[in-house]
């Protein structure tokens, strides 16, 4: 007991009060009822919440150690029993509840457990109608996972043994219920797959409780039946036991003993049905037969058959009758080609070829002729335009000019012609090119005229 004088730190205060706490027998394991809220599952495995009611609350923490049992994960809105301790976090000085076991409220923990696992396979498409395999028909060899004490496989044994003995059946043996048990479970069926030596899976176990049947209810055996290639009958308990592996596998029984009738059919009943089909096979045979005898004597019986002579005569008769339809035929359509060749002889004679070419011959003549002559006038003519063109030019030419005594005066040593004295001046050599020849003169003086 603290004295009323004594002043304590905060750090001391705080640690008297936890020690308070965790000494008190009542509060050391206690029950309380809450409503979860702002929950955090902290990467570590630790998982921290809030539990409230309508009008207080308390903060608690679950550490992994415990909550790793949990059959259901936690969440905001959850009403939950959480049995604990409550002490007082010392750095913050904070109150908290330290839980060391939760259940749901008002339902039973497993149920929780089951329905959210059922609602997260479902969503996953696991449960789909499309992926349930169909069962042989005829197995050769069936698998049985299942406990090898347990009533369930003796049941088994016993009902394959007796409605198919020519089945070889390969007892897997797992431990059913406890911890170890789905793991074991899930492993064997992998094994199974991985051998491929049965055709079929019978997966289950006899009846029990909830929390016996429990390792048939957990997550890592539904997905191994799920990957599974071989086809899997899930016999879990009673008929009125549901698991998930029931929904998961490819058929679900109600029982050990109905699982073995689904996947082994009744050596007996085949036997039968088989004498059966062959008693069937052999009288619809005989119908068939008989039926065939009486076609055949049917047709024996027919005229065609009993005189085939008549029938000759009347296929002879009705060849005549076609050749000579077809001998008129030809002959009427031989009379219509020829009315046609004369037809068209008469407008061909009608045409008188021979007088229509004579007169286009002449016609051509003429035109020969009228083209000859009009080449030889436009000759004629084209040659005096030409002569007079020629005159003309040669009238034209610098030649026949200087031979009327002009000259052309050039620079000596260039082409460029003189025109004018002031293009010269006294002493420039120049040349005078006269109509036959030409003269290299020496400018000794120049002197313009006037226009005279």
């Amino acid at each position: 007991m603290l004295s009323e004088r004594q002043a304590l730190s905060v750090t001391e205060l705080v640690r008297y009060l936890r020690t308070v706490l965790e000494e008190d027998e009542g509060l050391f394991s206690v029950w309380v009822r809450g409503e979860i809220s702002n929950f955090h599952h902290h990467v570590r495995g630790h998982m921290y919440f809030t539990l409230k009611d309508e009008n207080s609350r308390i903060r608690a923490v679950m550490f992994s150690g415990n909550n790793r049992r949990l059959r259901f994960m936690p969440r905001d809105g959850d009403q939950v029993l959480a049995r604990g301790y409550v002490s007082v976090y010392e750095r913050d000085g904070l109150l908290q509840l330290y839980v060391l076991e939760m259940q749901p409220d008002g339902v039973g923990e497993l149920y929780v457990a089951f329905q959210r696992l059922k609602e997260k396979l479902e969503a996953e498409g696991l449960f789909a109608p499309e992926l349930k395999k169909t069962l042989p028909f005829l197995p050769r060899r069936i698998g049985v996972i299942t406990s090898p004490g347990g009533a369930a496989v003796q049941d088994i044994i016993t009902t394959l043994r007796r409605r198919f003995p020519i089945a070889r059946i390969l007892i897997y043996p797992v431990p059913v219920q406890g911890e170890e048990a789905p793991r074991a479970i899930a492993e064997t069926l992998e094994l199974v797959n991985r051998r491929d030596e049965v055709d079929v899976l019978i997966v289950g176990r006899g009846g029990g409780s909830l929390e016996e049947l429990w390792a048939f209810n957990e997550e890592v055996v539904a997905r191994s039946i799920s990957r599974s290639r071989i086809p899997v009958v899930s016999a879990v308990g009673h008929e009125t036991d549901v698991t998930i592996a029931d929904l998961v596998a490819d058929v679900r029984a109600a029982t050990p003993t109905a699982a073995a009738e689904l996947v082994a059919p009744a050596l007996r009943d085949l036997e039968e049905r088989l004498a059966l089909l062959a008693d069937r096979l052999v009288r619809s045979l005989d119908k068939l037969l008989i039926r065939k005898r009486e076609r055949l004597e049917s047709l024996t019986n027919r005229p065609a058959f009993q005189h085939p002579r008549v029938r000759l005569k009347q296929q002879d008769q009705r060849l005549d009758q076609l050749v000579w339809d077809l001998e008129k035929s030809f002959r009427t359509c031989l009379d219509a080609r020829r009315s046609e060749l004369g037809h068209l002889v008469a407008r061909l004679g009608a045409r008188r070829p021979t007088e229509r070419i004579s007169s286009l011959r002449e016609r051509l003549g003429r035109l020969e002729r009228s083209c000859a002559a009009g080449m030889i006038n436009l000759l004629h003519n084209r040659r005096a335009l030409w002569e007079n063109r020629v005159g003309k030019l040669d009238s034209l030419s610098p030649l026949k000019v200087m031979r009327r005594g002009y000259s052309l005066v050039y620079r000596y040593g260039e082409d460029r012609l003189i025109q004018s004295v002031s293009d010269v001046e006294p002493g420039d050599l120049i040349r005078v090119r006269l109509a036959d020849g030409r003269i290299d003169c020496q400018v000794w003086g120049r002197e313009a005229l006037s226009d005279e």
